[in-house]
Protein backbone atom coordinates (compact mmCIF):
# COMPACT_ATOMS: atom_id res chain seq x y z
CA UNK A 1 0.00 0.00 0.00
CA UNK A 2 1.68 3.55 -1.07
CA UNK A 3 1.85 5.84 1.53
CA UNK A 4 -0.23 8.95 0.37
CA UNK A 5 1.26 12.06 2.11
CA UNK A 6 0.29 15.13 1.42
CA UNK A 7 -0.03 17.84 3.89
CA UNK A 8 -3.05 20.75 2.80
CA UNK A 9 -0.61 23.31 2.85
CA UNK A 10 0.82 22.19 -0.14
CA UNK A 11 -2.16 23.54 -1.99
CA UNK A 12 -1.32 27.05 -1.80
CA UNK A 13 1.32 26.73 -4.27
CA UNK A 14 -1.20 27.13 -6.74
CA UNK A 15 -3.43 29.81 -6.87
CA UNK A 16 -3.07 31.17 -4.03
CA UNK A 17 -3.48 35.59 -4.22
CA UNK A 18 -2.86 37.79 -1.77
CA UNK A 19 -6.50 38.47 -1.63
CA UNK A 20 -6.64 34.92 0.53
CA UNK A 21 -3.65 35.41 2.11
CA UNK A 22 -4.96 38.91 3.86
CA UNK A 23 -8.49 37.16 4.65
CA UNK A 24 -6.50 34.02 6.32
CA UNK A 25 -4.41 36.70 8.20
CA UNK A 26 -7.29 38.03 9.83
CA UNK A 27 -9.27 35.13 10.27
CA UNK A 28 -5.87 33.80 12.06
CA UNK A 29 -5.19 36.61 14.17
CA UNK A 30 -9.58 36.41 14.91
CA UNK A 31 -9.35 33.17 15.59
CA UNK A 32 -5.59 33.73 18.24
CA UNK A 33 -7.64 35.92 20.18
CA UNK A 34 -11.01 33.96 20.78
CA UNK A 35 -8.64 30.58 21.48
CA UNK A 36 -6.67 33.12 24.42
CA UNK A 37 -9.26 32.56 27.22
CA UNK A 38 -10.53 29.20 26.21
CA UNK A 39 -6.99 27.71 25.98
CA UNK A 40 -6.60 28.68 29.57
CA UNK A 41 -10.04 27.34 31.02
CA UNK A 42 -9.81 24.18 29.77
CA UNK A 43 -6.54 23.43 31.10
CA UNK A 44 -7.26 24.81 34.48
CA UNK A 45 -10.48 22.55 34.29
CA UNK A 46 -8.02 19.94 33.34
CA UNK A 47 -6.45 20.28 36.44
CA UNK A 48 -3.49 22.01 34.89
CA UNK A 49 -1.88 25.33 34.92
CA UNK A 50 -3.47 27.83 32.02
CA UNK A 51 0.02 27.58 30.29
CA UNK A 52 -0.66 24.11 29.57
CA UNK A 53 -3.34 24.98 27.72
CA UNK A 54 -1.97 27.60 25.74
CA UNK A 55 1.09 26.47 24.61
CA UNK A 56 -1.24 23.40 23.17
CA UNK A 57 -3.03 25.79 21.40
CA UNK A 58 0.27 27.44 19.99
CA UNK A 59 2.04 24.19 19.70
CA UNK A 60 -0.45 21.24 18.40
CA UNK A 61 -2.30 24.35 16.14
CA UNK A 62 1.05 25.24 13.93
CA UNK A 63 1.65 21.67 13.87
CA UNK A 64 -2.05 20.65 12.97
CA UNK A 65 -1.89 23.27 10.21
CA UNK A 66 1.42 22.76 8.61
CA UNK A 67 0.17 18.67 8.47
CA UNK A 68 -2.86 18.53 8.34
CA UNK A 69 -5.75 17.74 5.67
CA UNK A 70 -8.19 20.48 6.30
CA UNK A 71 -8.08 24.13 4.63
CA UNK A 72 -9.62 25.09 7.99
CA UNK A 73 -9.33 23.29 10.50
CA UNK A 74 -8.20 24.73 13.91
CA UNK A 75 -6.50 22.63 16.69
CA UNK A 76 -5.70 22.76 20.10
CA UNK A 77 -7.61 21.82 23.81
CA UNK A 78 -11.12 21.12 23.60
CA UNK A 79 -13.82 20.80 25.98
CA UNK A 80 -14.38 17.29 25.30
CA UNK A 81 -11.04 16.30 26.48
CA UNK A 82 -11.28 18.27 30.01
CA UNK A 83 -13.48 15.22 32.01
CA UNK A 84 -10.69 12.72 30.74
CA UNK A 85 -7.54 14.95 30.95
CA UNK A 86 -8.71 15.56 35.04
CA UNK A 87 -8.95 11.78 35.66
CA UNK A 88 -5.91 11.14 34.21
CA UNK A 89 -4.11 13.63 36.05
CA UNK A 90 -5.52 12.31 39.57
CA UNK A 91 -5.19 8.64 38.64
CA UNK A 92 -1.58 8.81 37.63
CA UNK A 93 -0.43 12.25 37.96
CA UNK A 94 1.05 15.08 34.82
CA UNK A 95 3.41 12.64 33.74
CA UNK A 96 1.09 10.15 32.74
CA UNK A 97 -0.81 12.45 31.24
CA UNK A 98 2.12 13.03 29.28
CA UNK A 99 2.96 9.66 28.29
CA UNK A 100 -0.46 8.97 27.27
CA UNK A 101 -0.60 11.89 25.32
CA UNK A 102 2.00 10.98 23.25
CA UNK A 103 1.10 7.20 23.04
CA UNK A 104 -2.36 8.22 21.55
CA UNK A 105 -0.52 10.25 19.03
CA UNK A 106 1.84 7.33 17.51
CA UNK A 107 -1.99 5.01 17.44
CA UNK A 108 -3.81 8.65 15.88
CA UNK A 109 -0.41 8.32 13.10
CA UNK A 110 -0.56 4.81 12.86
CA UNK A 111 -4.23 5.17 11.79
CA UNK A 112 -3.38 7.68 9.48
CA UNK A 113 -0.58 6.15 7.32
CA UNK A 114 -3.15 2.50 7.37
CA UNK A 115 -6.21 4.73 5.99
CA UNK A 116 -8.37 4.24 8.85
CA UNK A 117 -9.91 7.81 8.60
CA UNK A 118 -13.16 6.70 7.42
CA UNK A 119 -13.68 3.72 9.86
CA UNK A 120 -14.52 7.03 12.55
CA UNK A 121 -17.87 7.01 10.33
CA UNK A 122 -18.82 4.08 11.65
CA UNK A 123 -19.69 5.24 15.27
CA UNK A 124 -23.66 6.06 15.10
CA UNK A 125 -24.58 9.42 15.99
CA UNK A 126 -26.63 8.36 19.18
CA UNK A 127 -23.59 7.52 20.21
CA UNK A 128 -21.60 10.42 19.60
CA UNK A 129 -24.84 12.59 20.58
CA UNK A 130 -24.41 10.27 23.71
CA UNK A 131 -20.94 11.01 24.86
CA UNK A 132 -21.00 14.41 23.68
CA UNK A 133 -23.88 15.74 25.83
CA UNK A 134 -22.51 13.41 28.67
CA UNK A 135 -18.71 15.33 28.30
CA UNK A 136 -21.21 18.72 28.71
CA UNK A 137 -22.67 17.54 31.87
CA UNK A 138 -19.40 16.87 33.33
CA UNK A 139 -17.48 20.20 32.03
CA UNK A 140 -20.18 21.88 33.53
CA UNK A 141 -20.43 20.28 36.92
CA UNK A 142 -16.74 20.72 37.39
CA UNK A 143 -17.24 24.29 36.62
CA UNK A 144 -19.60 24.80 39.63
CA UNK A 145 -16.12 24.51 42.09
CA UNK A 146 -14.92 27.99 40.32
CA UNK A 147 -18.74 29.47 40.07
CA UNK A 148 -19.57 29.54 43.20
CA UNK A 149 -16.18 30.28 44.94
CA UNK A 150 -16.17 27.02 46.81
CA UNK A 151 -13.38 26.45 48.80
CA UNK A 152 -12.65 22.91 47.98
CA UNK A 153 -8.33 21.97 47.89
CA UNK A 154 -9.05 19.30 45.33
CA UNK A 155 -11.92 18.28 43.50
CA UNK A 156 -12.50 13.95 42.44
CA UNK A 157 -12.17 12.87 39.68
CA UNK A 158 -15.85 10.84 39.40
CA UNK A 159 -19.02 11.78 39.46
CA UNK A 160 -20.24 11.01 42.54
CA UNK A 161 -17.15 12.80 44.36
CA UNK A 162 -17.74 15.97 42.81
CA UNK A 163 -21.42 15.68 43.87
CA UNK A 164 -20.55 15.17 47.34
CA UNK A 165 -17.78 17.47 47.48
CA UNK A 166 -20.11 20.75 45.82
CA UNK A 167 -23.11 19.41 48.27
CA UNK A 168 -20.79 19.29 51.20
CA UNK A 169 -18.77 22.93 51.05
CA UNK A 170 -22.43 24.88 49.46
CA UNK A 171 -22.77 26.54 52.05
CA UNK A 172 -19.35 28.40 51.51
CA UNK A 173 -20.25 29.64 48.60
CA UNK A 174 -18.50 33.47 47.34
CA UNK A 175 -21.75 35.62 45.73
CA UNK A 176 -18.98 37.54 44.07
CA UNK A 177 -17.61 34.91 42.22
CA UNK A 178 -21.48 33.63 41.28
CA UNK A 179 -21.79 37.51 40.39
CA UNK A 180 -18.90 37.01 38.19
CA UNK A 181 -20.26 33.62 36.84
CA UNK A 182 -23.35 34.77 35.72
CA UNK A 183 -22.57 38.40 34.21
CA UNK A 184 -20.04 36.25 31.87
CA UNK A 185 -22.75 34.13 30.98
CA UNK A 186 -25.12 37.13 30.26
CA UNK A 187 -22.69 38.51 28.15
CA UNK A 188 -21.56 35.90 26.50
CA UNK A 189 -24.96 35.29 24.89
CA UNK A 190 -25.99 38.87 24.66
CA UNK A 191 -22.83 40.13 22.89
CA UNK A 192 -23.54 38.53 19.49
CA UNK A 193 -27.51 39.34 19.80
CA UNK A 194 -26.32 43.27 20.66
CA UNK A 195 -23.88 43.17 17.87
CA UNK A 196 -26.19 41.22 15.21
CA UNK A 197 -26.12 43.60 11.95
CA UNK A 198 -29.46 44.95 12.38
CA UNK A 199 -28.94 45.58 16.06
CA UNK A 200 -29.88 49.74 16.51
CA UNK A 201 -26.20 49.76 17.65
CA UNK A 202 -24.72 49.19 14.40
CA UNK A 203 -26.97 51.97 12.95
CA UNK A 204 -24.53 54.37 14.73
CA UNK A 205 -22.40 55.82 11.43
CA UNK A 206 -18.44 54.89 12.65
CA UNK A 207 -15.48 52.56 12.14
CA UNK A 208 -14.95 52.31 16.14
CA UNK A 209 -18.74 51.34 16.71
CA UNK A 210 -17.76 48.38 13.95
CA UNK A 211 -14.60 47.69 14.83
CA UNK A 212 -16.09 46.90 18.43
CA UNK A 213 -18.66 44.56 17.43
CA UNK A 214 -16.15 42.30 15.57
CA UNK A 215 -14.23 41.16 18.99
CA UNK A 216 -15.29 38.07 19.96
CA UNK A 217 -17.53 37.62 22.97
CA UNK A 218 -15.28 35.86 25.10
CA UNK A 219 -12.46 38.40 24.60
CA UNK A 220 -15.25 41.36 25.53
CA UNK A 221 -16.28 38.88 28.70
CA UNK A 222 -12.44 38.06 29.79
CA UNK A 223 -11.36 41.57 29.59
CA UNK A 224 -14.40 43.76 31.00
CA UNK A 225 -15.36 41.48 34.04
CA UNK A 226 -11.40 40.94 34.36
CA UNK A 227 -10.63 45.20 34.89
CA UNK A 228 -14.17 45.06 36.65
CA UNK A 229 -13.04 42.72 39.68
CA UNK A 230 -9.36 43.94 39.26
CA UNK A 231 -10.73 47.85 40.33
CA UNK A 232 -13.34 47.01 42.59
CA UNK A 233 -11.41 44.44 44.40
CA UNK A 234 -14.11 41.79 44.69
CA UNK A 235 -12.74 38.91 47.06
CA UNK A 236 -12.24 36.00 44.12
CA UNK A 237 -9.94 33.83 43.41
CA UNK A 238 -7.97 34.97 40.31
CA UNK A 239 -5.45 33.35 37.96
CA UNK A 240 -2.37 34.49 39.88
CA UNK A 241 -3.41 33.69 43.55
CA UNK A 242 -3.91 29.90 42.76
CA UNK A 243 -0.89 29.49 39.65
CA UNK A 244 1.41 32.25 40.33
CA UNK A 245 0.96 33.63 37.02
CA UNK A 246 2.27 32.63 33.48
CA UNK A 247 5.88 32.51 32.33
CA UNK A 248 6.89 34.49 29.52
CA UNK A 249 9.07 32.20 28.08
CA UNK A 250 8.54 29.32 25.87
CA UNK A 251 8.07 25.91 27.59
CA UNK A 252 11.13 23.54 28.15
CA UNK A 253 11.42 20.46 26.51
CA UNK A 254 11.01 17.48 28.83
CA UNK A 255 11.15 14.00 28.42
CA UNK A 256 8.87 11.94 31.50
CA UNK A 257 10.05 9.09 32.86
CA UNK A 258 9.17 5.63 31.07
CA UNK A 259 8.84 1.95 32.37
CA UNK A 260 6.56 -1.24 30.85
CA UNK A 261 4.32 -0.78 34.52
CA UNK A 262 3.50 2.70 33.31
CA UNK A 263 2.76 1.90 29.73
CA UNK A 264 0.32 -1.12 31.18
CA UNK A 265 -1.56 1.38 33.42
CA UNK A 266 -1.52 4.43 30.91
CA UNK A 267 -2.90 1.68 27.87
CA UNK A 268 -6.58 2.76 28.42
CA UNK A 269 -5.93 6.42 28.95
CA UNK A 270 -3.95 5.78 25.72
CA UNK A 271 -6.84 4.37 23.66
CA UNK A 272 -9.37 6.80 25.22
CA UNK A 273 -7.56 9.64 24.27
CA UNK A 274 -6.96 8.59 20.69
CA UNK A 275 -10.13 7.54 20.11
CA UNK A 276 -11.72 10.57 21.15
CA UNK A 277 -8.94 12.97 19.36
CA UNK A 278 -10.05 10.65 16.43
CA UNK A 279 -13.66 11.30 16.31
CA UNK A 280 -13.72 14.88 17.49
CA UNK A 281 -11.43 16.20 15.45
CA UNK A 282 -12.32 14.26 12.16
CA UNK A 283 -16.09 15.69 13.08
CA UNK A 284 -14.93 19.14 13.20
CA UNK A 285 -13.47 18.68 9.73
CA UNK A 286 -16.59 17.40 8.55
CA UNK A 287 -18.61 20.57 9.71
CA UNK A 288 -15.96 22.80 8.42
CA UNK A 289 -16.75 21.13 5.13
CA UNK A 290 -20.02 21.77 5.01
CA UNK A 291 -19.99 25.11 5.60
CA UNK A 292 -17.09 26.68 3.21
CA UNK A 293 -18.41 28.28 0.55
CA UNK A 294 -14.92 29.46 -0.92
CA UNK A 295 -14.57 28.01 -4.40
CA UNK A 296 -10.74 27.09 -3.47
CA UNK A 297 -11.96 24.96 -0.37
CA UNK A 298 -11.59 21.05 -1.03
CA UNK A 299 -13.27 18.26 1.63
CA UNK A 300 -10.74 17.14 4.48
CA UNK A 301 -8.54 14.00 3.73
CA UNK A 302 -9.41 12.17 7.10
CA UNK A 303 -6.07 10.15 7.12
CA UNK A 304 -3.89 13.14 6.70
CA UNK A 305 -5.84 14.76 9.83
CA UNK A 306 -4.90 11.99 11.32
CA UNK A 307 -1.26 11.93 10.82
CA UNK A 308 -1.54 15.58 11.47
CA UNK A 309 -3.05 15.20 14.85
CA UNK A 310 -0.98 12.30 15.51
CA UNK A 311 2.13 13.92 15.31
CA UNK A 312 0.78 17.18 17.33
CA UNK A 313 -0.29 14.98 20.20
CA UNK A 314 2.73 13.11 20.19
CA UNK A 315 4.90 16.40 20.71
CA UNK A 316 3.19 18.47 22.95
CA UNK A 317 3.87 16.87 25.79
CA UNK A 318 7.44 17.06 25.57
CA UNK A 319 6.93 20.96 25.94
CA UNK A 320 4.10 20.26 29.14
CA UNK A 321 1.20 20.50 27.09
CA UNK A 322 -2.20 18.54 27.10
CA UNK A 323 -4.06 16.57 24.35
CA UNK A 324 -4.68 18.53 20.88
CA UNK A 325 -7.72 17.63 18.57
CA UNK A 326 -9.97 19.74 16.15
CA UNK A 327 -12.35 21.99 17.86
CA UNK A 328 -15.47 22.75 16.26
CA UNK A 329 -15.98 26.51 18.11
CA UNK A 330 -12.78 28.00 16.84
CA UNK A 331 -12.89 26.25 13.41
CA UNK A 332 -15.65 27.49 12.43
CA UNK A 333 -15.09 30.96 13.76
CA UNK A 334 -12.21 30.47 11.36
CA UNK A 335 -14.29 30.16 8.41
CA UNK A 336 -16.88 32.70 9.26
CA UNK A 337 -13.54 35.38 9.36
CA UNK A 338 -12.66 34.54 5.73
CA UNK A 339 -10.46 31.98 6.27
CA UNK A 340 -9.32 29.71 2.50
CA UNK A 341 -6.43 28.01 3.69
CA UNK A 342 -3.92 26.24 6.70
CA UNK A 343 -2.32 29.54 6.63
CA UNK A 344 -5.21 31.10 8.98
CA UNK A 345 -4.32 28.12 11.65
CA UNK A 346 -0.66 29.48 11.53
CA UNK A 347 -1.64 32.27 12.07
CA UNK A 348 -3.50 31.69 14.82
CA UNK A 349 -0.79 29.71 16.65
CA UNK A 350 1.86 32.61 16.31
CA UNK A 351 -0.25 35.30 16.89
CA UNK A 352 -1.63 33.48 19.58
CA UNK A 353 2.29 32.88 20.67
CA UNK A 354 2.77 36.52 20.94
CA UNK A 355 0.24 37.46 22.79
CA UNK A 356 1.41 35.03 25.88
CA UNK A 357 5.46 36.47 25.34
CA UNK A 358 3.85 39.88 25.68
CA UNK A 359 0.80 40.07 27.75
CA UNK A 360 1.41 37.04 30.26
CA UNK A 361 1.28 39.52 33.27
CA UNK A 362 -2.22 40.73 32.70
CA UNK A 363 -3.45 37.18 33.13
CA UNK A 364 -2.46 37.39 36.74
CA UNK A 365 -5.73 39.28 37.43
CA UNK A 366 -8.19 37.12 36.08
CA UNK A 367 -10.57 35.87 38.20
CA UNK A 368 -11.41 32.05 37.82
CA UNK A 369 -15.16 32.47 38.24
CA UNK A 370 -14.62 34.20 34.44
CA UNK A 371 -13.45 31.43 32.71
CA UNK A 372 -15.85 29.43 34.39
CA UNK A 373 -18.52 31.13 33.23
CA UNK A 374 -16.81 30.85 30.09
CA UNK A 375 -16.52 27.47 30.09
CA UNK A 376 -20.35 26.96 31.57
CA UNK A 377 -21.18 28.37 28.46
CA UNK A 378 -19.43 25.86 25.84
CA UNK A 379 -20.49 23.12 27.93
CA UNK A 380 -24.42 24.54 27.27
CA UNK A 381 -23.54 25.35 23.70
CA UNK A 382 -21.29 22.36 22.83
CA UNK A 383 -24.33 19.81 24.13
CA UNK A 384 -27.45 19.04 22.17
CA UNK A 385 -30.05 19.06 24.45
CA UNK A 386 -32.71 18.99 21.70
CA UNK A 387 -31.49 15.48 20.93
CA UNK A 388 -33.45 14.17 24.18
CA UNK A 389 -36.74 16.40 23.35
CA UNK A 390 -37.10 14.27 20.05
CA UNK A 391 -36.11 10.90 21.66
CA UNK A 392 -39.92 10.61 20.99
CA UNK A 393 -39.77 10.32 17.30
CA UNK A 394 -37.17 7.44 17.22
CA UNK A 395 -36.78 4.05 17.61
CA UNK A 396 -36.28 2.11 20.76
CA UNK A 397 -32.59 1.65 19.67
CA UNK A 398 -31.51 4.56 19.07
CA UNK A 399 -33.16 5.33 22.74
CA UNK A 400 -30.98 3.08 24.23
CA UNK A 401 -28.28 3.80 22.29
CA UNK A 402 -27.98 7.74 23.27
CA UNK A 403 -29.58 6.91 26.75
CA UNK A 404 -27.33 4.36 27.69
CA UNK A 405 -24.48 6.25 26.71
CA UNK A 406 -24.94 9.44 28.39
CA UNK A 407 -25.63 7.89 31.42
CA UNK A 408 -22.30 5.95 31.22
CA UNK A 409 -20.46 9.10 30.19
CA UNK A 410 -21.50 10.83 33.33
CA UNK A 411 -21.75 8.13 36.16
CA UNK A 412 -18.76 6.08 34.69
CA UNK A 413 -16.04 6.83 32.28
CA UNK A 414 -15.92 8.27 28.44
CA UNK A 415 -14.39 5.06 26.78
CA UNK A 416 -16.39 2.54 28.47
CA UNK A 417 -19.44 4.67 27.40
CA UNK A 418 -17.90 4.19 24.00
CA UNK A 419 -17.35 0.79 24.17
CA UNK A 420 -20.87 -0.62 25.84
CA UNK A 421 -22.47 1.92 22.89
CA UNK A 422 -20.93 0.32 19.94
CA UNK A 423 -20.97 -2.87 21.19
CA UNK A 424 -25.39 -2.45 22.15
CA UNK A 425 -25.33 -0.62 18.32
CA UNK A 426 -23.59 -4.22 17.14
CA UNK A 427 -25.93 -6.43 18.58
CA UNK A 428 -29.15 -3.96 17.84
CA UNK A 429 -27.83 -3.92 14.24
CA UNK A 430 -27.53 -7.96 14.28
CA UNK A 431 -31.17 -7.88 15.55
CA UNK A 432 -32.49 -5.34 13.27
CA UNK A 433 -30.25 -7.27 10.04
CA UNK A 434 -31.73 -10.55 11.50
CA UNK A 435 -35.68 -9.30 11.07
CA UNK A 436 -35.41 -8.24 7.48
CA UNK A 437 -34.91 -12.11 6.49
CA UNK A 438 -37.52 -14.02 5.77
CA UNK A 439 -38.64 -17.24 3.80
CA UNK A 440 -41.65 -16.82 1.71
CA UNK A 441 -43.81 -20.24 0.79
CA UNK A 442 -44.38 -20.07 -2.59
CA UNK A 443 -47.52 -22.81 -3.85
CA UNK A 444 -47.15 -26.26 -3.60
CA UNK A 445 -47.93 -28.96 -6.49
CA UNK A 446 -48.91 -32.03 -3.46
CA UNK A 447 -47.40 -32.28 -0.13
CA UNK A 448 -44.53 -33.90 -1.66
CA UNK A 449 -42.97 -30.85 -3.34
CA UNK A 450 -42.03 -27.91 -1.08
CA UNK A 451 -40.57 -24.26 -2.13
CA UNK A 452 -39.41 -20.98 -0.66
CA UNK A 453 -38.16 -18.02 -1.78
CA UNK A 454 -35.26 -16.40 0.79
CA UNK A 455 -35.59 -12.82 0.90
CA UNK A 456 -32.77 -10.36 2.92
CA UNK A 457 -29.22 -11.48 4.29
CA UNK A 458 -28.96 -15.45 5.81
CA UNK A 459 -26.18 -14.82 8.54
CA UNK A 460 -25.65 -16.27 11.94
CA UNK A 461 -28.16 -14.09 13.35
CA UNK A 462 -30.87 -14.80 11.11
CA UNK A 463 -30.20 -18.82 10.78
CA UNK A 464 -32.88 -19.51 13.67
CA UNK A 465 -35.70 -18.23 11.06
CA UNK A 466 -34.94 -21.54 8.96
CA UNK A 467 -36.26 -23.44 11.88
CA UNK A 468 -39.27 -24.09 10.48
CA UNK A 469 -38.36 -24.57 7.22
CA UNK A 470 -36.70 -28.06 8.81
CA UNK A 471 -39.95 -28.37 10.70
CA UNK A 472 -41.82 -28.50 7.79
CA UNK A 473 -39.39 -30.90 6.12
CA UNK A 474 -39.70 -33.48 8.96
CA UNK A 475 -43.42 -33.40 8.66
CA UNK A 476 -43.89 -33.87 5.05
CA UNK A 477 -44.11 -37.41 3.13
CA UNK A 478 -41.04 -39.45 2.09
CA UNK A 479 -39.39 -38.83 -0.91
CA UNK A 480 -40.00 -34.71 -0.26
CA UNK A 481 -38.65 -32.31 -3.37
CA UNK A 482 -37.77 -29.19 -1.60
CA UNK A 483 -36.96 -26.01 -3.79
CA UNK A 484 -34.99 -23.11 -2.81
CA UNK A 485 -35.29 -19.94 -4.49
CA UNK A 486 -32.36 -17.53 -3.98
CA UNK A 487 -32.63 -14.78 -6.36
CA UNK A 488 -33.68 -12.45 -3.40
CA UNK A 489 -30.94 -13.72 -0.96
CA UNK A 490 -28.80 -10.57 -1.37
CA UNK A 491 -25.83 -11.96 1.22
CA UNK A 492 -24.76 -15.54 2.91
CA UNK A 493 -22.22 -16.40 5.71
CA UNK A 494 -20.39 -20.01 6.82
CA UNK A 495 -23.54 -19.95 9.62
CA UNK A 496 -26.01 -19.58 7.03
CA UNK A 497 -24.39 -22.57 4.78
CA UNK A 498 -24.14 -24.66 7.62
CA UNK A 499 -27.98 -23.57 8.23
CA UNK A 500 -28.91 -24.61 4.87
CA UNK A 501 -26.80 -27.89 4.76
CA UNK A 502 -28.78 -28.77 7.75
CA UNK A 503 -32.46 -28.66 5.40
CA UNK A 504 -30.42 -30.81 2.81
CA UNK A 505 -29.83 -33.73 5.46
CA UNK A 506 -33.44 -33.14 6.65
CA UNK A 507 -34.46 -33.56 3.21
CA UNK A 508 -32.69 -36.62 2.61
CA UNK A 509 -33.29 -38.26 5.84
CA UNK A 510 -37.06 -38.02 4.60
CA UNK A 511 -35.48 -39.71 1.17
CA UNK A 512 -35.80 -36.78 -0.71
CA UNK A 513 -33.95 -33.70 -2.02
CA UNK A 514 -32.96 -29.70 -1.92
CA UNK A 515 -32.35 -27.97 -4.86
CA UNK A 516 -31.39 -24.24 -5.42
CA UNK A 517 -32.45 -21.92 -7.33
CA UNK A 518 -31.38 -17.94 -8.80
CA UNK A 519 -28.47 -18.08 -6.30
CA UNK A 520 -26.60 -14.40 -6.70
CA UNK A 521 -22.92 -14.46 -7.40
CA UNK A 522 -21.53 -14.01 -3.59
CA UNK A 523 -24.20 -16.66 -2.42
CA UNK A 524 -23.33 -18.98 -5.62
CA UNK A 525 -19.13 -18.11 -4.60
CA UNK A 526 -19.93 -19.59 -0.96
CA UNK A 527 -22.11 -22.67 -1.92
CA UNK A 528 -19.45 -23.94 -3.99
CA UNK A 529 -16.13 -22.88 -1.80
CA UNK A 530 -17.76 -24.56 1.31
CA UNK A 531 -18.50 -27.92 -0.87
CA UNK A 532 -22.41 -27.52 -0.37
CA UNK A 533 -23.09 -26.71 -3.95
CA UNK A 534 -21.67 -30.36 -4.76
CA UNK A 535 -23.40 -31.83 -1.80
CA UNK A 536 -26.59 -30.27 -4.15
CA UNK A 537 -25.76 -31.48 -7.42
CA UNK A 538 -25.66 -28.65 -10.67
CA UNK A 539 -27.57 -25.76 -9.20
CA UNK A 540 -30.34 -24.45 -11.34
CA UNK A 541 -29.09 -21.40 -13.29
CA UNK A 542 -30.99 -18.19 -12.67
Amino acid sequence: MPLNFRPRILDIVHGYSRQRLVADMGAGATVGVVALPLAMAFAIASGLPPQAGLWTAIIGGLLVALLGGSNVQIAGPAGAFIVIVYGIVQQHGVAGLWISTSLAGVLLMLMGFLRLGALVRFVPVSIIIGFTNGIAVLIALSQLKDALGLPIAKMPGDFFGQMQAIAGHLAQWNPYALALALACMLLLWIWPRLMHHQSPLLRLDGITVRTFARLPAPVIALVLLTAVAHVTGMPVETIGTRFGGIPQELPGFALPDLSWQTLRELFMPTLTIAALGAIESLLCARVADQLATHPAHRKHDPNQELIAQGAANFLVPFFAGMPVTGTIARTVTNLRSGATSPISGMVHALFLALIVLLAAPLALHVPLAVLAGILLFVAWNMGEWHEFVRLRQFSNHYRLLLLGTFVLTVVLDLMVAVEVGLALSCLLFVRRMATLFRATPLAQDGPAQLAWTLHGVLFFGATARLDELEDAINQAPQGVQVLLHLSDLLSLDTTGVDALEQLLKAAEQRGGRLRIRGAQPQVQSLLERSGLAAKLGEATPP
